[in-house]
């Protein structure tokens, strides 16, 4: 748990007594490649921190394409928020790119928690929030920046995915064709 406690930590130190209560609740799990975390019509019933591996989250349009919209390796989290609060079916699918162990939290432990120990309502806080400014700024790049543009803005927020990630699932993040992103890249480089 030293990863999840690092990330914690990073926002506000716990008491050894507080560290212990969040690892009563929080489970370790491990989830093969092409493995699902959720999948569109089900519930988010689980908030998920990477300790090893790739996740992506995603949705399918009406033609059958589907559209990435977040990745999460090591020191992420990942859930649908909306379904995950609501307890609404999801639209979503959050799906492990690779062989991956994570630790999970479902809704009723991490409520008791927000009572329990306050610095995590305000851990949990400051993650949704980083996560809701990142969504932001991908929706202006979205309409305001060109293709490289974002390809760069990718770079700059998953350094450690654009060699681990194929063309195909970088570019469904960009909203381009694997085939313009090798072109970006290759501009690129040179």
């Amino acid at each position: 748990m030293q990863s999840l406690f690092k990330e914690f930590e990073e926002i506000l130190p716990l008491s050894e007594e507080e560290s212990e209560l969040i690892e009563s609740k929080i489970i370790l799990s491990t989830i093969k490649r092409k493995g699902f975390l959720l999948k569109e019509g089900s519930v988010c019933r689980h908030y998920t921190f990477v300790k090893k591996g790739c996740f992506k989250m995603y949705g399918i349009d009406d033609k059958g394409f589907s559209h990435n919209i977040q990745f999460a390796a090591e020191g992420d989290w990942i859930a649908d928020i909306g379904s995950f609060y609501t307890q609404i079916a999801s639209k979503l699918y959050i799906e492990a790119i690779e062989d991956s162990e994570i630790y999970q939290i479902n809704q009723p432990n991490l409520y008791e928690l927000f009572i329990e120990v306050h610095k995590v309502n305000r851990m949990f806080k400051v993650i949704s929030e980083n996560n809701f400014v990142e969504i932001q700024n991908r929706v202006l790049q979205n309409f305001s920046s060109t293709a490289e543009q974002r390809y760069l803005s990718f770079l700059e927020q998953y350094p450690q995915l654009s060699n681990r990630l194929p063309n195909t699932q970088i570019a469904s993040y960009l909203g381009i064709t694997p085939e313009f992103l090798s072109k970006i890249r290759k501009r690129l480089k040179g």
